[in-house]
């Protein structure tokens, strides 16, 4: 009965709303639910945490730092693996791999999964944050209710960009921040279809997330002291720092998540994640969560509160306890936010790239205040530096990184030098590193959709779709007679030599043999094993297109046999290549 129903209403649907006005209906509704979603994963993670932590010493140690993170990454780890039964981790790497390889389709448990396990991870105190897991659910929203829908991959990717862009404008109350979300990281092109639908869905989530939570931003800051140009040459050098601190946290964060694969068997995982990640929260109560406590005191000019709860609270106002304290913070939060997702915990690294820009760019200016070599610098001016600084350079979203650090604290008046931090923090680290902490992984698999176009058609061309299979074969037995036989009955210039187990051993070219094939008295005396010749180069089934494009232009040939396992499939050309990248550009560019 509900099954007709809907089929009626898909009908309806078609018959009297046009595309493009049902898809601004869509943006509309996926606003409001992923919003609706940020608002209860919010809740969720600021309700468990005021429940464990309320009670907590400011002037000692906590040791119940050394259970609730481990408690944490268990109970999430144990979801994801007894009940979920999927994969769940780096969400924002899976929205990019949806889209390049699985035609912008998420599976419909990616709507709650995700929301359910973070809140579990980082109530308890685990060192990541939740807007991927977020940005996971309101895409996994979009793509889901376009799929019920019926609409085409190319639509289906847009409305999974209005959930990833909802998702951010809901969780920060960022709508221009959650645009360029989409444009930056899911690195979507902006056309005259793409804007509408995008704005549509950011302004909505902000606006629910506006009636919800008030109008103040997400961090309180007040311009108290004006920037000056006399400080433009510290603010480079700030984005050079942030720059090498995004490096470092994006090299080590690699690193260690390559150790944690090799464990293999999930209770070693979970075993050497909660050892790091306890006694990384517990020498540095900072640590806990996402640390957005901590930041809002920070840009407030309060230091002091990093060695609250800590072992380190009797010399809250020594400068080098504030100093230490500040740069082992910098050094191990990556080894907190592996820690989690390695031992089973389930979030992101949108929140610790704030949190380490915010404290990189406080112990800078901490630092060089304390030496009194320049004009004093605003700590907290460039604090706010720092997280767009640090943010720019981790996600290679200088733009994004710039308005939501505006957006997330109203400190706008700090335009010019956010501008300038994040610029050179981006322009540093691309120096080292050209891909995102998010897309490297799909870029060494060749598995990436990016801002290059040809490169982005590329990824949505299969293999399966150009292997031309009309080819005939063969033998090296075969007299030329045979041969000539063969080749009346083709309209190929090309012939494939294989054996009796179908192994590619050589080919024919029509051009090679075209003088002696009417040459009767050779047809009994020359067989195909003397004039085949062997092929320029092979393509092997699996072989990303952008490969097989490289051994094309290495070769320069034509037509290139295709095998798998040395077994003969059949022929990919050029023109083929050619005539369905033109076809797949037409259908993702239309407007």
């Amino acid at each position: 009965m509900g099954k007709d129903w809907f089929l009626k209403l898909l009908v309806w649907r078609e018959k009297n709303i046009k595309e493009k006005n049902f898809i601004l209906i869509l943006s509309f509704i996926i606003g409001i639910l992923a919003a609706g979603a940020a608002l209860i994963l919010k809740y969720l993670i600021h309700f468990i945490q005021n429940l464990l932590t309320e009670h907590f010493s400011i002037s000692d140690a906590n040791y119940l730092y050394l259970v609730y993170p481990i408690i944490g990454i268990l109970l999430s780890g144990l979801y994801v693996r007894y009940i979920v039964k999927d994969d769940i981790s780096h969400g924002i790497t899976r929205i990019l791999y949806a889209i390049s390889q699985r035609k912008s389709r998420l599976k419909p448990h990616n709507m709650y999964t995700s929301v359910v396990a973070s809140s579990i991870t980082i109530g308890f105190g685990g060192s990541v944050g939740a807007e991927a897991p977020i940005v996971y659910t309101g895409a996994a929203i979009g793509s889901n209710i376009g799929s019920a829908f019926r609409l085409d991959t190319r639509v289906l990717m847009l409305l999974v960009g209005c959930g990833a862009s909802a998702s951010i404008a809901g969780i920060f109350k960022a709508p221009i921040a959650g645009l360029l979300f989409t444009l930056e990281i899911l690195m979507m092109d902006l056309t005259t279809t793409s804007v509408m639908p995008l704005l549509i869905s950011s302004a909505t989530a902000a606006t629910v997330a506006y009636i919800f939570t008030g109008p103040t931003a997400q961090f309180s800051f007040v311009q108290t002291e004006p920037f000056i140009a006399e400080r433009i040459p510290y603010v480079i050098i700030l984005g050079i720092f942030c720059g090498f601190v995004s490096l470092y946290f994006t090299r080590v964060m690699n690193w260690l998540e390559g150790k944690f694969r090799k464990l293999g068997n999930p209770w070693k995982k979970f075993g050497l994640g909660s050892i790091i990640l306890s006694l990384s929260i517990f020498l540095l109560p900072p640590l806990y969560g996402e640390g957005y406590e901590s930041i809002t005191r920070l840009l407030s000019g309060h230091p002091d509160v990093i060695t609250d709860g800590s072992i380190f609270y009797p010399w809250r106002d020594n400068f080098w306890v504030v100093f230490m304290t500040l740069a082992l913070i910098v050094l191990l939060k990556v080894f907190a936010t592996s820690a989690t997702n390695g031992g089973g915990g389930v979030g992101g690294t949108f929140a610790p790239s704030l949190y380490l820009g915010c404290m990189g760019g406080f112990l800078f200016a901490y630092t060089i205040n304390h030496f009194e070599m320049v004009v004093p610098l605003s700590e907290k001016n460039f604090a706010l530096m720092g997280m767009a600084g640090v943010m720019s350079a981790v996600m290679h979203a200088p733009l994004m990184a710039l308005f939501l650090t505006a957006e997330l604290t109203g400190g706008y008046d700090l335009f010019l030098p956010l501008m300038i931090t994040s610029t050179v923090a981006f322009g540093t680290i691309r120096i080292f590193e050209p891909h995102s902490i998010y897309t490297m992984r799909l870029a060494k698999k060749g598995e990436l959709l990016t801002h290059h176009k040809d490169k982005a058609v590329l990824t949505l061309l299969k293999m399966d779709s150009v292997i031309e299979k009309d080819f005939l074969i063969v033998h090296p037995e075969m007299s030329l007679g045979d041969m000539v036989k063969v080749i009346s009955q083709s309209h190929r210039n090309i012939f494939p030599v294989t054996n009796h187990r179908n192994q590619l051993l050589g080919i024919v070219l029509l051009d090679d043999i075209r003088n002696i094939m009417f040459r009767p008295e050779l047809y009994n005396r020359m067989f195909v094993r003397k004039f085949m010749i062997a092929p320029p180069g092979k393509i092997e089934v699996g072989m990303t297109m952008e490969k097989v494009m490289k051994i094309f232009d290495e070769t320069n040939a034509w037509n290139l046999p295709v095998v798998e396992n040395d077994q003969y499939v059949g022929f990919v050309s050029k023109s083929k290549i050619f005539n369905s990248y033109r076809r797949v550009l037409v259908h993702y560019s239309q407007d």
